[in-house]
């Protein structure tokens, strides 16, 4: 069996067919968010270990496949990393910007919701 690993996450924003989300771990485990993620059915886009492979919404535009297809890695990103320092004690943060690759990838999110808008219920 594994060690235990807690990750906590929020919904910061629901598509047609994916959700974007924030994750603050408190353990690191390997592989420990896409683990949690597969787990409550919800593989990372890119990762086909995990059952992210790419699966687009029924309609979506050529466009839209050929992003999500074309995502050739896993859709996870530090945005900020917060450590303590091992000797000195002192906490240390780290913040990067999404790559431009997700940046493009949300954007097709984004566009093939909004296509589809009228069509959903929620």
């Amino acid at each position: 069996m594994g060690k235990p690993a807690v990750t906590h996450y929020r919904i910061m924003e629901h598509f047609r067919a994916h959700t974007r989300l924030r994750l603050r771990l408190e353990t690191g485990r390997t592989h420990q968010i896409r683990v949690h993620m597969a787990h409550i059915s919800h593989p990372l886009v890119g990762d086909p270990l995990y059952g992210g492979r790419p699966r687009p919404p029924k309609g979506a535009s050529e466009a839209f496949i050929h992003t999500l297809r074309g995502f050739d890695r896993q859709a996870l990103h530090a945005t900020m990393l917060r450590l303590y320092h091992p000797i000195s004690g002192i906490q240390m943060e780290w913040h990067a910007p999404l790559p431009q690759d997700m940046v493009d990838l949300i954007d097709a999110l984004k566009a093939d919701t909004e296509e589809f808008k009228d069509q959903m219920d929620w």
